[in-house]
């Protein structure tokens, strides 16, 4: 392999004008990589510790180092290439995808540093970890990749040959559509997961860091002021 190939980006395949990349493995490592930021967040929730994230931030930020200069040596990538080996590809276009990855380095080097390097744990960061989170799984669940969506926003050659399909313009299939019953349906589902939310935080021990974190956000200003009062009870009472 000469230099050039080396730095040639996605493959050429046969009836796709642009270079392509393979949406099924791209897909089968964000699940991978999603598993990993999931046990490294729960085991410094619960266990208090960050040595699994430390290592993963390490991975994490490598791999997608590897995805933007050549996704072909991309571990990750190698991984779900491996699990859906005997699946039919679904080519995309490899320009947005190489711009998606991108965010997604630039992202994974401070997390490095702050996580790694010079370990300063806060609210923020947590945050950035759980949209990091949330983008794999987009991409992993609903093969929905956020990144190339902004790629149209910030280039003048629009994006082509999307997952699903979704940069070509098309009219929605019936079975795509929602009739009146499921879109209330949906909406009500919609609502009971995010009551669902806030109830968690909310109303059960806050037992971890990160659950009284999340109760301070999410308590309105006269829940704050009764919980203290009582703790100050509970206080009173014990002294």
């Amino acid at each position: 392999m000469n230099l050039k190939e080396f730095f040639t980006y996605g493959e050429k395949v046969p009836g796709y004008d642009v270079r392509v990349l393979n949406e099924r493995e791209a897909r089968a490592a964000a699940g991978i990589l999603f598993i990993g930021a999931f046990l490294g967040l729960t085991n410094g929730v619960m266990l208090g510790t960050a040595v699994f994230s430390e290592y993963f931030v390490t991975f994490f930020m490598i791999d997608f180092i590897i995805r933007v200069i050549q996704p072909r040596y991309s571990p990750s990538l190698m991984l779900g290439r491996f699990f859906v080996r005997n699946q039919v590809p679904e080519y995309v276009g490899a320009t947005q995808k190489r711009f998606a990855w991108a965010i997604g380095a630039i992202i994974a080097i401070p997390m490095f540093y702050y996580l790694v390097i010079h370990f300063e744990p806060n609210p923020i960061k947590v945050l950035v970890c759980l949209i990091c989170m949330a983008l794999l799984f987009f991409e992993s669940a609903f093969s929905i990749c956020l990144g190339c969506k902004l790629f149209n926003l910030f280039s003048k050659e629009q994006a082509r040959h999307c997952p699903g399909g979704i940069c070509e313009i098309r009219h929605k299939d019936p079975v795509q559509k929602f009739t009146p019953a499921q879109t209330a349906i949906l909406l009500l589902t919609v609502l009971l997961m995010m009551y669902g939310t806030y109830a968690y935080f909310t109303k059960l021990p806050d037992r971890t860091v990160f659950v009284k974190k999340m109760k301070e956000l999410m308590l309105s200003d006269e829940e704050k002021k009764r919980l203290e009062e009582q703790k100050m009870e509970e206080e009173f009472e014990n002294f």
